[in-house]
This record gives C-alpha cells, structure tokens and sequence, in this order.
C-alpha cells in the first residue's frame, strides 16, 4: 500500500503503462517539459523523452486527430486535454472518426487511445472552463467513458483504459487531484465496466459517479444519523453502464435517486432515471429524483458556482424527502 494524490495515482498509471509497452504516448498542450497542466505528466518527460511525451500546439482537434492517426498506425497514444470543456472542437476527430472506425473498416483497424481531460467545478474557472459534458461522449456510441472517483480507480482504471481496444474517453475531476488515499498498486483491477457498492441500506438507493460520490457519501451518513440508511453505487464508467448492479439494489430496495455534477436537462441524470423507470418499474415505490447541476452557464462566483451543482446538504434534503415520502404512504 502507499499513499498518494489522485494526480500522482494517474501519474503512476501512466509510468507504469510506458514502461511495460513502448508503443503507449503521451501528445498534448505542456505535457512534456512542463508536466501537464494539472501536473500529471511531471518527471515523465525525463524519464521517457521527448519522442514518447509530445508538446502540441493549442490546438485539441490536432491534438485528437494525431491520436487518432497514431493509435491506427500501431501506437496507443494518450492525447491530454487541458479542459473537457473544448471537446466539442474535437468531435468530427473524436466522434465522427475514433468511434467509428472500427465500424466502418470492418474491424480491420481499431483506435486503441484514451482521450483524458478533466471536468466539473470547483475552482471558480467560469462558464467556460466548469462543465460536466459526460452526455456528450455517452451519447455517441463507439466510445467507452470512465470517470474514477477515488485515488485507487484513478490509478486502476486508467492502466485499464490502456489496454483497451478502443477509445476511451477518461474524465477527472478537477477538484479531486489532491485527494489522498492508500493505493494498492499490485491489487487485481477492478472488473471493467463494474460499478462499486460502496454502502448498502435498505431505505433508498442513490447512484452516482466522480467528485458527487464523496458528497454522496457524506449525505448518506448525514442521514444514517436520523434512521435512514442509504445504498450508494459509484458508477465508475457510463460506457460500460453497469445497469446489472443498478437493477439489483433498485429492485431490493425501490426507491431511487440519481446524482449527477452534469445538468438536469438531457444529461447523465436523465438517461439513468428514463432506463430505472422503463426496466424495473414494478419494483418503484415512487418516481426516480433526479439532483442534478442547474441549467444554466457555471458562475465564476464561489458561492454560486457551489450552488449550481448538487451539494452534499442538498442530497441529504432530496434522500430524506424521498424517505419522507414512503413515511407519509
């Protein structure tokens, strides 16, 4: 076991992927010398060199169209993007050629890279720089998203993301880099596409993903203090969905509640509640809540940005007034 930050868990992640398949890189804006914008990539530089740690323009739909050409041409590249808020730029690259390739080769060429870029607020950016675009990827078949909320699936899933045979998409959070956990780095890796159980309860169950696990899980013992005991599923990626461990517990305990940084319209928050409803309706004792970000452009406010997204207090309020709800029943 050793302790270390989300940042030098995906750190590891990455050193330790390089060092057992030179084919794997890095491309992207100050990954190199200066060691990512988030420090990630820092002292890979001088261990791998200049070829394997390749500084770029600002420019992400070169950043993505080079991954792109490379990963067909035999490399696994990682293409770093400073803010998943600039995406979008990279969609015909992304979209219209990586998750479609495969397809439309035949399953001839594949795109073995992983797109990693970070997301969400908390760090009074602006309304440009603290979005949670997850609905974008999960909307486009083809490409795989995983979103690790813990300093152990930072590191685990990330060297699982590299061995995959096509492309991923691997958002952090930015508010987690500096989280501190114990890493068992030898520990078998947690099977991909599987949700986690972090805590089981029989009074609702409330399925998350990322930096809203933790908020969740301080709501949750919040409200284990008043009676109520809550089941919380971490997600970890939303493709793969692990739907299997979400209907079971659904079923077991019939009433839900979606977390989600992502806003409230079209978003993550939606599709998961659309399929609880359509696939496990008969066991629902009420409508599935939805606590997601507002719709509207995050402020650069601190106070209102923290507002816009679910807080753990505001968790605690809907997960009590769901309960609430069966009491009055």
């Amino acid at each position: 076991m050793a302790e270390m930050t989300y940042r030098d868990a995906l750190k590891q992640a990455l050193r330790d992927a390089m060092a057992e398949d030179d084919t794997v890189m890095v491309i992207g804006e100050e990954v190199g010398r200066y060691g990512g914008a988030y420090g990630v990539t820092k002292g890979l530089y001088e261990e791998f060199g200049p070829d394997r740690l390749i500084d770029t323009p600002i420019s992400e739909p070169a950043i993505v169209g080079a991954a792109v050409g490379a990963a067909m041409s035999g490399l696994r590249p990682v293409a770093e993007l400073m803010y998943v808020d600039f995406i979008g730029m990279t969609m015909d690259q992304l979209g219209n050629q990586a998750a479609k390739i495969r397809y439309m080769f035949g399953g001839q060429v594949g795109v073995p890279m992983v797109l990693r870029t970070q997301g969400g607020t908390g760090r009074s950016a602006g309304a440009q720089h603290s979005q949670s675009l997850e609905a974008y990827v999960m909307h486009t078949p083809g490409l795989r998203l995983v979103m690790p909320a813990t300093v152990s699936d930072a590191y685990h899933l990330l060297r699982q993301s590299l061995k995959q045979p096509d492309p991923v998409v691997f958002i952090e959070h930015k508010a987690l880099y500096t989280m501190k956990e114990d890493v068992d780095l030898a520990a078998p890796a947690p099977e991909w596409g599987k949700a986690r159980v972090h805590r089981t309860g029989d009074d609702l169950v409330i399925v998350t993903y990322s930096r809203q696990l933790h908020h969740v899980l301080a709501a949750a013992e919040a409200m284990a203090r008043k009676g109520v005991q809550a089941t919380v599923i971490d997600l970890r990626s939303l493709n793969p969905l692990d739907f299997d461990t979400v209907r079971t517990h659904v079923e077991r305990v019939g009433r839900v509640m979606v977390v989600s940084e992502g806003v409230m319209t079209a978003g993550v928050g939606a599709e998961l509640s659309a399929r609880i409803h359509e696939e496990c309706f008969d066991f629902l004792a009420e409508p599935v809540i939805r606590v997601c970000g507002e719709d509207i452009p995050i402020s650069v406010s601190v106070e209102l940005e923290k507002n816009s997204v679910p807080t753990a207090a505001f968790i605690q309020t809907a997960g009590e007034k769901l309960v609430g709800l069966r009491t009055a029943a």
